[in-house]
């Protein structure tokens, strides 16, 4: 008993550590009456490539921060719960390379905050492993996934001009492209 409470604890360290440090940032912003908003991505320039690293901590309202801060620990435990041995993989692809595709490829030239881009890229690469591994706990886990976030994948089309649907499409293809290349790994658990 001792031993799951450990690892469901653990499971959740990475994305908790994450969304402390969102919430930190926002208290910062709100406490010294700043806006940290030019630490986000600012796609093909050398300023915006800092956003690469700071954006999916930088968010622009209480409203924006809470609509990050539950999926991202909520599947962000999920991932490191079920699949320990390449949560962090997972983790860092969908980090880091959804924030590069922005930077490369967002035909916009505002800055692109918060972490709704990690949350795409983690939901989309739970739901699309299971699919692609045929186990049953997988399979099982991705239906969960989808029939509680499967709503999102409308968000990777254009319709709001103050939400950066480009992540959104970036972090699913990354999620999408990382479920396809992990999912003959022998170990995962």
């Amino acid at each position: 008993m001792g031993e799951s409470n450990t690892s469901i604890f653990s499971s959740a360290l990475v994305a908790f550590r994450l969304v402390f440090l969102m919430w930190l940032t926002f208290s910062f912003e709100l406490l010294y009456n700043i806006d940290l908003g030019f630490l986000g991505i600012k796609p093909r320039s050398i300023n915006g490539l800092v956003g690469i690293v700071t954006a999916p901590m930088i968010h622009g309202s209480l409203q924006h921060l809470l609509s990050n801060t539950i999926p991202l620990l909520f599947l962000g435990s999920v991932l490191f719960f079920f699949y320990e041995r390449i949560g962090s993989i997972v983790f860092f692809r969908c980090y880091f390379l959804t924030n590069v595709l922005v930077w490369i490829f967002s035909p916009r030239v505002s800055y692109h905050i918060g972490a709704s881009g990690l949350i795409y890229g983690l939901a989309s690469f739970l739901i699309f492993f299971g699919f692609l591994r045929g186990d049953l706990l997988s399979l099982v886990i991705s239906i969960a996934i989808f029939l509680v976030y499967g709503g999102i994948f409308y968000g990777v089309l254009p319709s709001d001009p103050s939400v950066s649907w480009e992540s959104h499409l970036a972090g699913a293809t990354v999620g999408a492209a990382t479920a396809f290349n992990l999912s003959n790994k022998k170990r995962i658990r």
